[in-house]
């Protein structure tokens, strides 16, 4: 079932980035950013064994997150992917803010949800500060390998479209790499045993492995579409 589940959310997360891109042009990345940021921090508080492995939930949207940027860098540039990961950080900021408030209210006697809110949310701030912080460090340094890449395969081939394939998959599996080893040290260290914490960061690289492969014919799509016309800003 759990297996099932992530590839379902594969499947929506990646095809939710481009109907995004679709129908909101480069303001729908933005607004995916931030959406998938928010989410994935919430779910990111759940351990599941999937695919053989125990891996920490919020994979597939923190990759899809990286996809919506890499969608700016192709088509808009370096300044409109730097603006998103500004505003992923920025929702996350605010998520901060009220989900600490949320425990702090004083619940009615008739209030069934304040304990479980209260159960989710008081290990968030860890959470989302290791997250914000490996987040912005690794979109960051996404966005600018991804041009430097670019420049290189530019010189190279002399053509700007060319190995799109190449400068997508390195630069993001480079930055997934910085950005789950960041995230597990700070939001899990003491919470689990340094064997379950590396088993963890190993099993999420692994799946930023497949859905950065697999998110490739999704920026070529976006391309295309682009190309055609199809986007309206």
């Amino acid at each position: 079932m759990n297996e099932l589940l992530l590839c379902v959310s594969l499947c929506a997360a990646f095809g939710g980035v481009l109907l995004f891109y679709r129908l909101f042009g480069k303001a729908g990345c933005s607004v995916w950013v931030a959406l998938s940021t928010i989410l994935a921090n919430i779910e990111v508080c759940m351990l599941v064994v999937a695919f053989g492995m125990e891996q920490t939930l919020g994979n597939v949207l923190f990759a899809s997150s990286f996809l919506a940027t890499d969608f700016l860098s192709e088509l808009y540039g370096k300044k409109e992917a730097d603006r998103a990961v500004w505003i992923g950080i920025g929702a996350s900021a605010l998520f901060l803010v009220f989900s600490w408030l949320w425990t702090l209210y004083i619940p009615s006697d008739a209030d069934r949800a304040a304990l479980h809110i209260a159960a989710i949310f008081s290990r968030t701030p860890r959470i989302l500060i290791a997250s914000m912080a490996s987040y912005a460090i690794a979109e960051l340094f996404d966005v600018w390998l991804y041009h430097r890449l670019w420049a290189v395969t530019q010189k190279r081939s002399g053509d700007t479209r060319r190995f799109l394939w190449f400068r997508n998959n390195a630069a993001t599996l480079s930055a997934q790499f910085v950005n789950i080893v960041l995230f597990n040290v700070g939001a899990f260290w003491g919470v689990y045993t340094v064997p379950t914490l590396v088993s963890i960061t190993g099993a999420c690289y692994v799946i930023y492995v497949f859905t950065s492969v697999l998110d490739t014919p999704f920026l070529y799509a976006a391309r295309a579409m682009h190309a055609r016309g199809w986007i309206t800003e």
